[in-house]
């Protein structure tokens, strides 16, 4: 096993929880990386012998990002729908339907190589570990195979059959194929299982009965809720002891205090925001109540078509409250803990070696420099992808 002393980091982002800082940074820095994890960091002064040596003249060297949320099995776009919302036509889950039937005719073939496209969009940008979600196919066939592309490329992959009801089925027999038949075929492929308790989507009822069945076939439970209107999916997330609910858009203080008492990780996605006019999430409300929170990218071809997490952390800072610092930990660290993961999202000895390099000295300029590629460099498993 050969090991590699990468140095001239100007700025190290650990996320070392004994650290006296939320990020755990180290200024002037180095880190070793041995096989596939991280065997020290620390001052660039105090650092051992390593096999090779790799000199980042200056950069800061972060955690790479944690992508809790995304749908990137589908064909088509829906660029139209953008445009229409743009111009005054409010957002509604309708639209996933159109998404179903492009996907649903596309090929394995068309969808591999789409997923592959958009997985290595997001590692230009720095994104190391990503849970990719089925939910365009709401048949048997093609849910299970939407999971089956999504499994080439992540072990986090989500059963969202649960997405909304198909336009010609009854909600209550489409419940009893998303719990029955539907579930079967896809949990081998599957860690997780989901639902969308939203108005036009599924109620709290429905989703408790999707989750369950989920749980029972050794799947982990996770919701979307709570991004339309004010209604019941926080708290029942909080109630069922889920990993993550994700959007958290529309929250009562009985929501808050719930996410701050279960420890569920509050997955904000500010690119959904931009994309469809919506208020964004108050992730500080959140912060400040002790909530975990995580960004993600919610990358999906209806309501965010970006892949970008640097942007969802320039949003975050500019429209949500959140602090430079709180918005890289929560892509990173705060994601991590909404896939229930302790190896990725920190740079400490023992991690897994998933890391980016900034064309800048500091993680402050993801926000300072919205838009620009600051991300030169992503390491994947203790090697550098390019």
């Amino acid at each position: 096993m050969t090991s590699t002393l990468i140095t001239g980091i100007a700025e190290l982002v650990t996320n070392d929880p004994a650290a006296p800082d939320l990020l755990g940074a180290v200024e002037h820095a180095a880190l070793v990386v041995e096989g596939t994890t991280v065997a020290w960091v620390g001052r660039a002064a105090d650092a051992p012998a390593a096999d090779a040596a790799v000199d980042v003249g200056g950069r800061a060297v972060l955690p790479g990002w944690v992508d809790s949320h995304s749908h990137l099995v589908f064909a088509g776009d829906r660029a139209a729908e953008f445009e229409a919302r743009m111009t005054g036509t409010p957002y509604a889950a309708g639209g996933i339907r159109t998404t179903v039937a492009a996907t649903r005719a596309a090929t394995d073939e068309q969808l591999t190589a789409h997923v592959g496209r958009l997985v290595a969009e997001m590692r230009r940008q720095g994104t190391t570990t990503v849970e990719i979600k089925s939910g365009y196919g709401l048949s048997v066939h093609d849910e299970a195979r939407s999971l089956a592309v999504a499994r080439q490329f992540t072990d986090e992959t989500t059963f969202l059959g649960a997405h909304v009801v198909p336009a010609d089925a009854d909600p209550d027999a489409y419940v009893a194929l998303v719990t029955g038949p539907m579930l079967t075929a896809a949990a081998p492929h599957a860690r997780w299982i989901d639902v969308f308790c939203e108005r036009g989507a599924f109620d709290a009822d429905q989703a408790r009965a999707v989750l369950a069945a989920g749980a029972a076939a050794g799947l982990r439970g996770r919701l979307h809720a709570n991004q339309l209107t004010q209604g019941p999916g926080v708290r029942l997330a909080c109630e069922l002891g889920l990993a993550a609910v994700d959007h958290c858009t529309y929250l009562a203080d009985a929501d808050v205090a719930a996410l701050a008492d279960s420890g569920t990780v509050a997955t904000l996605l500010p690119g959904v925001e931009f994309s469809t006019k919506q208020p964004y999430p108050d992730a500080r409300r959140l912060l400040d109540a002790g909530v975990h929170v995580a960004l993600a990218s919610d990358c999906n071809p209806g309501s965010c078509f970006t892949s970008s997490l640097p942007f969802c952390i320039a949003l975050a800072v500019r429209e949500m409250g959140m602090t430079p610092a709180e918005a890289v930990h929560a892509a990173t660290a705060g994601g991590a803990r909404a896939l229930d993961r302790d190896d990725v999202g920190h740079l400490t000895p023992g991690a897994r070696a998933d890391l980016l390099v900034l064309d800048a000295p500091s993680h402050r300029h993801l926000a300072y420099r919205p838009g620009v590629p600051l991300v030169t460099s992503t390491w994947l498993g203790g090697r550098p992808l390019w």
